[in-house]
C-alpha cells in the first residue's frame, strides 16, 4: 500500500522528531452541524462534556453518535498525534501520529458517559491495532481522549470490563489507548457529517458482536 506522498504503508507511529510540522492556520468548517443545526465549535452550553473517540473511519463513527439522544454535536477530526492542524492527506501518510476521531459533545444530564463507552466498544473491534477491518494504517487505531478525571476512571474501568468480555469469546488484547486532554484538530469541512451529506457513502465499521457487560 502506498499513500499520496509515495510512502510505503506505515504501521508505526512516528516520533515527534519524525512527524510533519503542520501549520498554524486551522481548517475552516461550517458554523453549524449539518444534521441538528447546533454550533459546531465552542463555547458549548454550561455543564456539557466532551470526549473524542477513535474507532476506525470517522465517517461511520460520527453517524453512530449524532443519533444518540443527549449528544449536542459531533465533529470529525484528528487527535493523539503531533502535527499541528494536519490535512487529511498528511494524516493518511502516517507521518503525523494522529488517528481519525469523532468529537462528541454531550449533556451528561441526558446521556451518561458509560452509555457512550458502551457504544464505542461495541461499534468496532478494539483488538486490531493499527487497522480497523480493511482500513489499515495508524490513523485507524482505537483511542479514547478524555477531558475529566471521572471520564478517565470510567474509560479505564470499561476497558478492563470489555477485555474480560472479549477474552471470554476468544479475542486478543485490547489495543485502545486512553489519553488525557489531547488536542483535537477539526478535519476538513467536507468530512463533517459526511454520511448525512452522502447517504450512500463508505462506512467500514463493524463490531465484534461481543456485548459490553451490563453495569
Amino acid at each position: 500500500m502506498v499513500d499520496l506522498f509515495g510512502n510505503k504503508f506505515k504501521s508505526q507511529i512516528p516520533s515527534p522528531e519524525e512527524a510533519l510540522v503542520g501549520r498554524k492556520q486551522a481548517v475552516a468548517v461550517a458554523d453549524s452541524h449539518f444534521v441538528n443545526g447546533n454550533p459546531l465549535q465552542p463555547p458549548w452550553p454550561q455543564g456539557y462534556e466532551v470526549v473524542d473517540f477513535g474507532m476506525g473511519c470517522f465517517w461511520g463513527a460520527e453517524r453512530i453518535f449524532w443519533q444518540v439522544p443527549g449528544v449536542y454535536i459531533t465533529a470529525v477530526g484528528y487527535a493523539a498525534g503531533y502535527t499541528q492542524n494536519p490535512s487529511y492527506d498528511e494524516v493518511c501518510s502516517g507521518r503525523t501520529g494522529h488517528t481519525e476521531v469523532v468529537r462528541v459533545v454531550y449533556d451528561p444530564s441526558q446521556v451518561i458517559f458509560t452509555d457512550l463507552l458502551k457504544i464505542f466498544w461495541e461499534s468496532h473491534d478494539p483488538t486490531q491495532g493499527m487497522r480497523q477491518g480493511h482500513d489499515m494504517g495508524t490513523q485507524y487505531r482505537s483511542v479514547i481522549v478524555v477531558y475529566t478525571e471521572s471520564q478517565y476512571r470510567w474509560a479505564l474501568d470499561s476497558k478492563e470490563q470489555y477485555q474480560d468480555a472479549l477474552s471470554a469469546m476468544g479475542y486478543g488484547e485490547v489495543t485502545t489507548s486512553i489519553l488525557k486532554n489531547g488536542h483535537f484538530y477539526y478535519a476538513e469541512d467536507y468530512h463533517q457529517q459526511y454520511l448525512a451529506k452522502n447517504p450512500g457513502g463508505y462506512c467500514g465499521l463493524a463490531g465484534t458482536r461481543v456485548k459490553f457487560p451490563a453495569s
